[in-house]
């Protein structure tokens, strides 16, 4: 069963070795972890439901709870702590585009707020419902998990909104395709979300962003129901797809998606390579990603995580002779880590894989083959296990995204990593910093950084910190010109900085077809953008 208040289901666990706890202790100090609410606490605080009955509406307190936060660090601490604050008034699952249709129907009539619920995973605060005075209906689409549709000879699939990633590729399967869109959040994230959010899977560089998967969909809003036809390409003005990506639950909610699929690869393998330093290592990646080597994959950990990652597998006796092994290769303190992944039939492999071995060689690189590869690709979706495991030792873990050119990636890590680490020393505190490059483009690459700071004695202390550590890294990426999001989205968490990359006349283009779809400000208001009123901010 899924958690309540953490990821993922109940049965799985990645527990912290004793060497990743010494590693911690070492790095951050001993912490001390905070009590954390029972479910039974949680639903006893959840107030009577303020929506007009409705048959296929759930008013029970504990599917309200369940469906009140996502998977934000801010969430996690409400969760946590129980101190929830708003739920939403009821929960609806509708099963077809019509249920859709006439639950916005429903909302219209009695002036209910509408939230969209995929997966749940949000971690910039897409799901949370708002203080106000109007009723809130959640949404969810988890029913909508079905094929639809496949059309072989266009190589073009439909799924209902609310199907989970293993679904998605268990439902291909037998067909003889797949999707290949795999973002860490796969387990649990949803075609409709990967959409809302312009999501980005581990191996897009095989198989694209969602940007280049979504072919269309239906999208049914306040006023009407709008239809994305699969065409290959369009000059017929602007791509209306470029309305709903990104959309956030703003303009309507996502029912179907149509996605371009791709026939099985014979078979894929990862591999891990090292370079002596980070300044070389990412002029090899750069190198690698604008050659075009046919790679699916490509990955690169800064020194601090790839130090992190070796203490933290577990294997003491294998990262000692793995590191002497390096230390004859010339490869030693402050070496950095790349995860290249190679799909296809045995030429294509064999071809790719050639081709990044030679590159490597250019940088003074070192293959160590397709075993660490096969490690990580067994644990890649087990990371978001892990915040649990650090939470009951009493530390807090979270990440931060985003993307630039080339040109100014180095310094963008530099400036991120430093701001970290800064931001707690007015309460002396460390803060564990990693960065690594997941999603490398020919103009540039995404940066990824992860961070780890001790609980405060309280919930709203440990907060506080947060929220120092997410403006000061936030404001440091901004002022590089950096997105502020490269795949998680904007939601409520990277809403301020919104302005900054789009501009006033493109802050004014958004709020119009928000004014379009939702004159009445009833879809998720205060996502992505300011509410116009202040009516649902009270």
């Amino acid at each position: 069963m899924r958690k309540w208040n953490g990821w993922g289901d109940e049965a799985n666990s990645f527990p912290a070795t004793q060497q990743a706890q010494d590693f911690l202790l070492e790095k951050l100090g001993q912490a001390q972890p905070l009590r954390d609410a029972s479910l039974e606490e949680v639903i006893a605080r959840v107030p009577p439901s303020r929506l007009e009955p409705h048959p296929g509406i759930q008013t029970g307190a504990e599917i309200r709870v369940r469906h009140a936060r996502g998977q934000s660090l801010p969430d996690w601490l409400a969760m946590r702590s129980g101190e929830i604050g708003v739920f939403p008034d009821g929960v609806a699952e509708p099963t077809t585009r019509a249920e859709v249709r006439e639950l916005l129907h429903y909302a219209r009539e009695h002036d209910v707020i509408v939230i969209p619920y995929g997966g749940g995973t949000s971690v910039v605060g897409h799901i949370n419902p708002l203080s106000g005075g109007r009723p809130v209906l959640t949404l969810s689409l988890a029913r909508m998990n079905q094929l639809l549709s496949l059309d072989p000879i266009s190589q073009l699939a439909v799924f209902g909104a609310g199907t989970p990633g293993p679904e998605v590729e268990k439902q291909l399967r037998p067909h003889g395709y797949m999707l290949g869109h795999f973002p860490q959040s796969y387990e649990l994230s949803t075609v409709g979300g990967w959409v809302a959010s312009r999501s980005s899977g581990q191996q897009s560089m095989r198989y694209g962003r969602i940007e280049q998967l979504f072919a269309g969909g239906h999208v049914e809003t306040l006023t009407g129901s709008l239809e994305l036809p699969t065409l290959p390409a369009s000059a017929a003005g602007p791509d209306l797809r470029e309305v709903v990506m990104g959309s956030e639950g703003r303009f309507g909610i996502i029912a179907d998606v149509a996605l371009r699929v791709r026939p099985l690869p014979e078979r894929e393998e990862f591999h891990v390579a090292f370079c002596p330093d980070w300044e070389t290592a990412v002029a090899c990646v750069r190198t690698m990603a604008q050659s075009d080597l046919g790679l699916s994959m490509l990955r690169l950990s800064n020194a601090e995580e790839t130090q992190t990652h070796l203490i933290l597998a577990g294997h003491a006796r294998a990262v000692r002779w793995l590191e002497r092994y390096l230390a004859l290769r010339g490869i030693r303190q402050g070496k950095c880590m790349i995860t290249l992944g190679l799909t296809g039939d045995d030429d294509q492999i064999k071809q790719a894989r050639v081709a990044a071995l030679k590159v490597l060689g250019r940088f003074s690189g070192v293959s160590t083959g397709s075993l660490l590869g096969r490690r990580w690709a067994a644990n890649r979706f087990r990371s978001p296990y892990l915040r649990e495991s650090f939470w009951q030792l009493g530390y807090a873990i979270d990440t931060l995204e985003t993307a630039v050119d080339w040109v100014k990636v180095p310094a963008t890590v530099e400036r991120i990593e430093s701001a970290l680490r800064q931001a707690l020393q007015d309460e002396g505190e460390q803060v564990l910093v990693f960065t690594h490059l997941s999603h490398l483009y020919a103009q540039g690459s995404s940066i990824y950084t992860t961070y780890a700071f001790r609980c405060a004695d309280t919930y709203a202390q440990t907060l506080k910190r947060w929220q120092k550590l997410k403006a000061l890294a936030s404001e440091a990426l901004v002022a590089q010109g950096a997105t502020i999001s490269h795949q998680h989205g904007v939601g409520l968490d990277h809403a301020p900085y919104l302005a900054a990359e789009k501009g006033a006349e493109g802050m004014a283009c958004l709020q119009a077809l928000s004014r379009h779809f939702d004159a009445r400000e009833q879809l998720n208001p205060g996502k992505l953008l300011p509410a116009i009123s202040k009516n649902n901010l009270k």
